[in-house]
């Protein structure tokens, strides 16, 4: 039986420690045989670097390079933007559900460099409207922010980060203690997380000094994370938080980007058993969303068939999650700002989970 990669020209060596990995001017590879396998394509190319001597094939720059169920990942991909919990999912696709929950973790790495690579440069040619939506994983002693930076025209979600927060509002004395036992083991989270976590979302879209126009709601963490860029020049606008959310607020486009995180995520919904196990799960799930609202959804089902990357010119037509993992994006070809690279290495932790699982892969996204 025919190969159906034998027209595949390797871009470059895929070993990170070659030369050619990052620089394929002048590298020479050849053929290595094939070997064959049970999923399609049956069977697959080999190849061997000139440079450094190491073997791959052509599945080596497939997305679903090293899975045993790789028929997985694109149905996986639009059962989570349909708001499926993972044991859902799990039983209509006969499989475990951690098998879901590691491919759904890949995906987003791959989201990741996704949206890091075909994300907007330079200057932001459009007020940014900010704001943060609430979630929690694990149990609602451990909630979370969840910061967003949105294009006030485009509606593209240009940076998100995540904060640790601690649990507020009315409790029964019971429950104080809880909290209070919880913090005595784990500690208690930083008071500045949201300060924090806002300035981090705004230097991802904001990565050199520039004048802007930030609008927000009346959050006191948002005024003093813009006093620590003095090199920009912003002029913040803040809007009441109790306003009707229409489209005439003007902070419609970052209201619509909480709706659709709660809208499209199993996670986020009132009194759910799908919540979240843990942090990193809440941010590797919003990675997804973010990808599929900025490159695949459209600004308008009825009147506006752009996607909010076609506005910005970064698209030509929306992408589906077939064209968004055509091609696999490897790690070290593209440069992730902080905190992104700590997500794509899954260091975002739980209190309560004391060995939290990390990426330790050397050769798979």
């Amino acid at each position: 039986m025919p190969s159906t990669v034998r027209t595949f020209v390797p871009p470059h060596c895929p070993r990170s420690s070659c030369p050619s990995h990052h620089c394929a001017a002048g590298w020479r590879w050849k053929r290595h045989g094939t070997y064959t396998r049970d999923c399609v394509p049956r069977v697959v190319d080999r190849y061997r670097c000139c440079h450094c001597g190491l073997t791959f094939s052509s599945q080596t720059f497939a997305t679903t390079y090293y899975l045993k169920r790789p028929e997985l990942m694109v149905p996986l991909f639009y059962r989570v933007l349909a708001c499926s919990g993972y044991r859902q999912m799990a039983r209509e696709m006969r499989c475990a559900h951690s098998t879901l929950v590691w491919q759904a973790a890949r995906l987003a790495r791959h989201c990741l460099n996704f949206l890091a690579q075909h994300g907007p440069r330079g200057e932001a040619n459009e007020p940014l409207v900010i704001d943060g939506f609430e979630s929690f994983a694990g149990s609602q002693y451990q909630p979370l922010h969840v910061n967003l930076v949105v294009g006030a025209l485009s509606h593209y979600i240009r940076a998100f980060t995540h904060s640790h927060l601690r649990r507020k509002g009315s409790m029964r004395p019971e429950q104080k203690l809880h909290r209070e036992a919880l913090e005595a083991t784990h500690g208690r989270p930083d008071p500045k997380a949201v300060e924090l976590g806002m300035l981090a979302a705004l230097q991802i879209a904001m990565p050199r000094p520039q004048a802007a126009v930030i609008r927000s709601d009346e959050h006191p963490a948002y005024v003093r994370a813009l006093r620590r860029l003095p090199a920009h020049a912003l002029k913040h606008e803040q809007t009441n938080s109790k306003e009707a959310r229409t489209k005439d607020n003007p902070l419609f486009p970052v209201n619509a980007a909480d709706q659709d995180l709660r809208h499209n995520g199993a996670n986020h919904k009132r009194e759910t058993i799908a919540f979240s196990k843990s942090h990193q799960g809440v941010v590797e799930r919003a990675i997804l969303t973010v990808t599929w609202r900025n490159f695949s959804k459209p600004l308008s089902a009825n009147h506006d068939p752009r996607t909010a990357a076609m506005v910005l010119g970064l698209a030509e037509t929306p992408l589906t999650p077939e064209a968004i993992l055509a091609k696999r994006i490897f790690r070290w070809k593209v440069e992730l700002p902080e905190p992104w690279a700590g997500y794509y290495d899954r260091k975002v932790d739980t209190p309560g989970i004391t060995n939290p699982r990390r990426l330790t892969l050397k050769r798979a996204g």
